[in-house]
């Protein structure tokens, strides 16, 4: 069984972390836990038009971001990866200064130390140099940066096109197999 926390944050996108939670309940090897930030909360009611709850059932389990007694809150925990799947700059500032003051902040201090697969999926454009430098030192310190940039060689029809496509290399990076997209010269 392949052990994956997702963390949302409070940045835009919070697509990208549906659809992934929509693939991974397709495979019965994986369990999904995930870890949303208040600031998530509300830009998932309004960028989804959904409920919590609706959200919140796509995964396997569910952790509070203040609940520092879950079991993931502990290096003893095994877990496979974590994602902060979209990242704001205020939780790619704190993860890469070791800021664990939420759950999300411990699980990726976590997957740091125990050196353990780490993806971080930055939101914000345009990058400042302080954003840069803290990408740069999680980079450094064996995280995998992955902004979601589309690419547009596989011919993408429709949003959910954009979004299988960044949701599939995301999968990739996760040794997960998958037909999400037309891979170049497909």
């Amino acid at each position: 069984m392949k052990k994956i926390i997702i963390c949302i944050s409070g940045a835009s996108g919070i697509i990208y972390a549906k659809r992934l939670l929509e693939v991974l309940k397709n495979y019965e090897n994986i369990e999904s836990n995930l870890i949303i930030s208040k600031s998530a909360q509300e830009i998932i009611k309004y960028e989804l038009k959904t409920s919590m709850e609706e959200f919140i059932n796509l995964s396997d389990n569910y952790y509070d971001n203040n609940d520092f007694f879950t079991p993931v809150a502990s290096g003893s925990n095994k877990f496979d990866a974590v994602l902060v799947i979209p990242c704001s700059m205020k939780t790619l500032s704190a993860i890469a200064n070791g800021y664990s003051h939420n759950l999300i902040g411990r699980v990726c201090d976590i997957a740091l130390k125990e050196q353990r697969k780490l993806i971080i999926m930055p939101r914000e454009m345009p990058f400042s140099t302080i954003h840069l430098e803290n990408m740069l030192k999680l980079s450094k310190y064996g995280a995998l940066i992955m902004p979601p940039i589309p690419a547009y060689y596989n011919d993408p029809k429709s949003i959910e096109d954009i979004v299988d496509f960044i949701v599939g290399r995301v999968l990739d990076n996760l040794d997960i197999e998958n037909n999400l997209f037309n891979r170049w010269k497909e």
